[in-house]
């Protein structure tokens, strides 16, 4: 590693993303990645100046005391509001140890320290992020406005307005407002939205509306639509059998918006151990601060080993390895075409057989 200003020793950490999101400024959600890729820059740079013996060594040293700044930021916000609400968690855990590096003269390993740790919960927040963007564009699948058949008449109302039995009329590409059945006209429908079918459905009326609004569940394929799917060619009128909030695609944009807040059984076990991991290495390392009263040796002795067990005890594995691994895969079975709601189901879906 690269030098300081001061002698220090060799460490190697890793970062933790497991937070809820935070309110960014004029940066907007890529504040907390910018500040992230910031230090990494300064850390990066002052790596290489420590090579350049023709400048002085506190240029390094600037920038890797930049790279804290820039690392700690959101960090340090969190682990105060977690210390308001008497936790210690992995966050509060890697700061003292950052602050441990610098004690001990290793600035450049401490900035390495809250540089992977803050691009950890960067990357962690974006891909939230833009799961809550997914969450938002499905919900917007379904129009906001329907033309519904009463008394005789055709009025253009808002969905929310809509009633269990109101006939409403779909023109030919446009969306589905309300989950129900056919009563009136064929047409093809692109359920792709709400089912995955890639192939379009032939749609047809149901031979009694009566029968079918007593059971619309039991109903075939060929009768039912969903909110959100896209008609074809033909007009249709059809029978609401659920409200807007009831409705399919509002069933599947809950699900979806549970699966952010829902962890795998391996998370919640390290948050679990976190609980009691770090007290314990803090109270370790109070302790090694007064082994000079035991020992023969100097204060500063003590206080360089016990610095340099809280540098080592940083929780690299523990902090980084599943909510990454849980993210990684969420993310490339997206990219398949696959939904996944959360840890929990991945994990099951790892102990299916082949």
């Amino acid at each position: 590693m690269a030098s300081s200003p001061t002698q220090h020793s060799h460490h190697r950490h890793g970062p933790h993303s497991e937070s809820d999101g935070h309110q960014h400024g004029l940066l907007g959600k890529y504040a907390e990645l910018t500040f992230a890729l910031a230090a990494a820059v300064c850390l990066g740079l002052g790596w290489f100046l420590s090579f350049v013996h023709s400048i002085s060594p506190w240029w390094p040293w600037g920038l890797y005391v930049t790279a804290y700044g820039f690392g700690s930021w959101f960090m340090v916000q969190e682990a105060i509001g977690e210390l308001i609400v008497g936790r210690f968690e992995i966050d509060f855990l890697m700061l003292v140890a950052a602050v441990g590096a610098a004690l001990l003269g290793a600035w450049a390993e401490g900035a390495l320290l809250l540089v992977l740790f803050s691009l950890g919960h960067a990357l962690e927040h974006y891909a939230m992020g833009r799961a809550t963007g997914a969450i938002q564009a499905l919900a917007e699948l379904a129009p906001s406005t329907a033309i519904v058949k009463r008394g005789g008449t055709t009025a253009e109302v808002s969905v929310n307005d809509l009633r269990v039995g109101d006939i409403v009329v779909v023109k030919p590409n446009a969306r589905i407002a309300a989950d129900g059945f056919v009563i009136e006209g064929t047409s093809s429908v692109n359920q792709a939205p709400i089912t995955g079918e890639s192939v379009p459905v032939d749609k047809e009326p149901v031979p009694d509306a009566g029968q079918a609004s007593r059971k619309p569940s039991s109903l075939a394929a060929q009768h039912r639509v969903f909110a959100g799917t896209v008609n074809g060619s033909g007009a249709l009128e059809i029978q609401v059998t659920k409200l807007a909030s009831d409705n399919t695609l509002a069933r599947v944009v809950q699900m979806v918006a549970e699966a952010e807040t829902r962890i795998s059984p391996t998370q919640q076990l390290t948050k679990h151990i976190q609980l009691y991991y770090v007290p314990i290495v803090l109270g370790l390392v109070a302790l090694l601060h007064f082994a000079w009263l035991v020992v023969d040796e100097p204060f500063s002795a003590s206080f360089y080993r016990a610095m340099a067990v809280l540098v080592a005890a940083s929780p690299c594995a523990l902090a980084i390895a599943t909510p990454s691994a849980t993210l990684s895969g969420i993310a490339r079975a997206a990219r398949g075409g696959v939904l996944i709601k959360g840890g929990g189901p991945l994990e099951s879906l790892g102990k299916v057989p082949a």
